[in-house]
């Protein structure tokens, strides 16, 4: 651990303010992510889409004292009386320096991976091999980038006897960054493709970049054949100590055969002229092309083949994320089962206490196993940790975690397994709280999900909060910063879930939220959403709930708005209202006509309204054909709105641009923008889609896999019919979850084990059919039927419709699972 004074030592910044020297024990990037206040040091970066200095005056209320600033942000130091802050020219170099330093401290073996694909699964499935042998840190998640090596390499302590840590760059110049951190002793070089080709002038480029990881290892290992890698480093790195393997050509480990029997592989290989056999449990390709990974490390850090044999056997697929499901009795579950070292747990906690939904919190935690601390220190600071974050109860299992249960100062309790937590679980003992569930893989904790989720039919869309996020911080950065944000969350949010969504929107300082109706407003409000909402379909039957709930109709009428104003003067309160004005939708709202009367009934009840926006909505703001009629739109609109503004003498927020015209029209933002259906990752111009990110994958799963015979029909009225022996896979989903029926016929198709399979006959209520002929898949298999690798808008043309349609049909029957990487 290191001091502040030392650390402003290493980064040579200047210092602003300097209050009282404090160890360090954790860096931190996000706001969100608080452990110890006292001793974490926030980095604020200033970035395209973030700036990270916004969030110091919270960061300071929370109880955070410790700040490295740039240059250029002007944080004034008399703000924060009680804070040490450090000015640094760039705050990332000086993250990467302190991370450097902390590196260099230790002698430890050090295995880097990077590739354009696997690094993650590599390294877990290496720390899964190894961890008979060594204390492991590694990688959190796939913390590869720029900031998320620093983080991981800060993990390192004195108990830890090797190091796996992961390597991503988008850019030239990045890896040599890296380098300096991780100083890796071994190298693993996973693959070579097409990702972030875009970034770099060949593929040629890209890889002499990667390989500049490695440039003083002790040994690399790498597939040799991909050719285009091979060249590289014969020419380049001729001097270096290689491992190389391959399925077709000479190299140290030769894969002579590999044969698949439905999910498990027997592999067939050559080490040092001994045969070997092993067994894996997977069958796809790029599973065993990692696990063969693995096994070159292992046969060098000479593992004898039988026990390489018995740890292969025991990998699993890895949990990549967090994922939030709803619960039994009102509650919701973050789901993070399979993966409990203390950076996951960290991250984990932190994601539970973003959480507003429910104010109860509960945390499931199984012993943490192979953390390279003393497990008294370690479980007093878990128990620390989950004071902090005012857990309000902790359930501990496993022998290790019961023993040390006096380190947890809250209310607790303890069982030795799962197996006797299940047997004394009362589920009516959990109702309406946010739980973590986070176990290792030995405990089985999936048998605890299975008794507290909610239960769901095999179809669920998935829902990427992490995209989520990154949509917004787009279209913010096309937005000056005193322009504001209403987000759009109405029709279940476009789809996706109108409490969880808000949440998250709500932790962005999204400035308004945006709902079709009152009943919509109100469960947000339940939920815990505090941001202002504005309701654009307003109805007297729903005034009370209105005022109940301090929702702000959208007012676009002389009737609903005598109808507003008769239930305030009966119940003698105020209200705060939109105006919609209507130039050019011929949808809702006044016409130009009305203006002058309106104005003068608003002027008559200054103290009963208080108009917190005008605004009109744009008819073609995605298409450039219409880009004359838009024009005329904002023309008129602001005529009217300053018209409105002039007499009632205020000043409120004006808004007209929506997704589309944030991209298009970025002179017209005004007070206000209005974000839709590009948050949920459909840029309404097509312009820039590929600076969005997939936010819902709609899966289902193969319910049952039949054969059909040349000249059988499929599905009602023999809609299908099989022109040749074909093989026909039924799946959980029909026109009842919202896939739509002019999918039927092969117009719709789903990816099955990343093959694109068409529907074969009609779509049923509850399910459809699919021809898999040639595809190697089972019962029980996930089925894809819209997400990143078949996008929504590939399957809105192939039936005429809009995105819009497709996302917003995905029936509430189909439960949503919510995730962060």
């Amino acid at each position: 651990m290191l001091s502040l004074r030392q650390i402003e030592q290493i980064i040579k910044g200047r210092v602003l303010k300097f209050s009282e020297d404090a160890p360090i024990a954790y860096l931190l990037l996000d706001s969100r992510k608080i452990i110890s206040p006292l001793n974490s040091l926030f980095f604020a970066i200033k970035g395209k889409r973030h700036d990270g200095h916004k969030f110091i005056a919270d960061l300071y209320r929370e109880g955070v004292r410790n700040f490295v600033v740039e240059k250029q942000a002007q944080v004034n130091p008399s703000h924060y009386y009680e804070a040490n802050i450090v000015e640094v020219d760039n705050a990332i170099d000086a993250l990467q320096e302190v991370a450097a330093f902390h590196r260099a401290q230790f002698t430890i073996p050090v295995i880097g991976i990077t590739g354009s694909n696997g690094k993650t699964i590599v390294k877990e499935w290496l720390s899964q091999l190894l961890a008979k042998d060594y204390n492991i840190v590694r990688s959190p998640k796939s913390y590869n980038s720029q900031t998320g090596v620093p983080l991981s390499v800060w993990e390192i302590n004195d108990q830890h006897t090797l190091g796996i840590f992961e390597a991503g760059i988008s850019l030239p110049g990045e890896m040599e960054k890296l380098e300096k951190i991780i100083k890796p002793t071994i190298g693993v070089f996973t693959t070579i493709g097409a990702a972030h080709d875009e970034g770099f002038e060949s593929r040629k480029q890209k890889i002499n970049e990667k390989l500049k990881l490695f440039k003083e290892v002790e040994i690399l290992f790498y597939h040799k054949d991909y050719e285009e890698l091979d060249v590289e480093i014969t020419k380049n790195y001729s001097k270096l100590k290689k491992f190389t393997w391959s399925f077709k050509s000479p190299a140290d480990l030769v894969v002579k055969e590999v044969r698949k029997d439905g999910r498990k592989t027997n592999i067939h290989a050559f080490y040092k002229e001994k045969s070997l056999n092993f067994t894996i449990p997977f069958s796809d390709d790029a599973s065993i092309e990692n696990v063969v990974h693995g096994i070159a490390v292992l046969l060098y850090f000479n593992i004898d083949p039988h026990e390489l044999q018995s740890r292969l056997q025991g990998l699993h697929n890895i949990a990549m994320r967090l994922e939030l499901k709803e619960g039994i009795n009102s509650c919701y579950i973050v789901d993070d089962t399979y993966n409990n070292d203390l950076g996951g747990l960290s991250i984990a906690i932190n994601f539970l206490d973003q959480q507003k939904q429910k104010e109860l919190k509960t945390v499931i935690l199984s012993d943490l196993l192979e953390t390279g601390i003393e497990e008294g220190e370690l479980y007093l600071k878990i128990g620390r940790m989950m004071q902090e974050k005012s857990i309000d109860r902790f359930i501990g299992i496993g022998e290790t975690i019961s023993k040390n249960k006096n380190a947890f100062r809250l209310n607790s309790s303890f069982y030795n397994s799962v197996e006797e937590f299940l047997a004394e679980l009362n589920e009516d003992d959990f109702k309406d709280e946010m739980i973590l569930v986070k176990g290792a893989r030995v405990f089985h904790f999936e048998k605890i999900i299975r008794r507290l989720q909610q239960k769901a039919h095999g179809t669920v869309l998935e829902v990427n909060l992490d995209a989520l996020s990154n949509n917004l911080n787009f279209y913010r950065s096309r937005l000056k910063p005193q322009t504001k944000v209403m987000v759009m969350v109405k029709a279940f949010a476009y789809g996706s879930g109108s409490f969880e969504v808000a949440n998250l929107l709500q932790f962005h300082r999204v400035d308004y939220l945006a709902v079709a109706y009152a009943d919509e407003g109100a469960l947000l409000r339940e939920n815990g959403i505090s941001l202002p909402i504005m309701v654009m379909n307003p109805s007297a039957a729903t005034f009370d709930k209105l005022f109940q709930y301090n929702l702000e109709p959208e007012i676009y009428t002389f009737k609903i708005l005598k109808e507003y104003l008769d239930f305030l003067k009966t119940n003698e309160v105020s209200a705060k209202i939109h105006l919609k004005i209507d130039t050019g939708m011929k949808r809702l709202g006044f016409e130009e006509n009305d203006i002058k009367e309106l104005a003068i009934i608003l002027k008559q009840e200054v103290s009963r309204l208080q108009i917190a926006s005008i605004f009109t909505h744009l008819a073609g703001a995605d298409e450039e054909a219409h880009d004359s009629f838009t024009m005329q739109q904002m023309e008129k609109f602001k005529r009217l709105a300053h018209y409105l503004e002039e007499k009632l003498a205020i000043k409120t927020l004006k808004h007209a641009l929506n997704s589309a015209g944030i991209v298009r029209f970025p002179a017209e933002q005004m007070d206000m923008v209005r974000l839709g259906i590009g948050l949920y990752g459909i840029e309404a111009t097509g312009i820039l889609q590929e600076q969005l990110q997939t936010v819902g994958t709609l899966k289902t799963i193969i319910s049952q896999i039949k054969e059909v015979k040349k000249g059988e029909t499929v599905g009602y009225c023999r809609k299908g019919k099989a022109d040749e022996d074909t093989v026909i896979a039924t799946i959980a989903v029909g026109y009842a979850d919202g896939y739509d029926r002019r999918f039927s016929n092969g117009k719709g198709k789903a990816l099955v084990n990343g093959k694109l399979c068409p529907i074969i006959g009609n779509v049923c209520m509850d399910m459809c059919m699919l021809d898999i002929t040639g595809v190697n898949a089972y019962e029980g298999d996930e089925v894809i039927l819209f997400g990143e690798d078949l996008p929504i808008y590939t399957l809105a043309a192939e039936i005429g419709t809009i995105p819009y349609e497709i996302l917003t049909n995905v029936s509430e029957r189909v439960k949503r699972v919510f995730y962060a990487e």
